[in-house]
């Protein structure tokens, strides 16, 4: 079973940056691939980033491309989502996710999420 928390969220004007972090618990962690996802209220959950589980290759959603940086600590079973330059249409909820690493599609397939925190860009 692995635990996740997020912190880091808040209300940011547009062009500011947040950091968020996701720390988990249990022993697996660097054996787990890392996933970011959103949700605007009224829409559906969508991916933003992933990392494998030694954070050498990243993936990201065209809309956060050259904006979102995920990074990972294994050594503080923490992943991180550096946000800059964020726009109105980047707040949601967004949510830390985590499963083993043994899919090549990062983009889904998670078995374990964080309850979420809030990120609001004002315009």
């Amino acid at each position: 079973q692995v635990q996740l928390v997020e912190s880091g969220g808040g209300l940011v004007q547009a062009g500011g940056s947040l950091r968020l972090s996701c720390a988990a618990s249990g022993r697996t962690f660097s054996t787990n691939a890392m996933g970011w996802f959103r949700q605007a209220p009224g829409k559906e959950r969508e991916f933003v980033a992933a990392i494998n589980r030694n954070g050498g290759r990243t993936y990201y959603a065209d809309s956060v491309k050259g904006r979102f940086t995920i990074s990972r600590d294994n050594a503080k079973n923490t992943v991180y989502l550096q946000m800059n330059s964020l726009k109105p249409e980047d707040t949601a909820v967004y949510y830390c996710a985590a499963r083993p690493d043994m899919s090549s599609n990062y983009f889904r397939g998670y078995d374990y999420w964080g309850q979420g925190t809030q990120v609001i860009v004002s315009s």
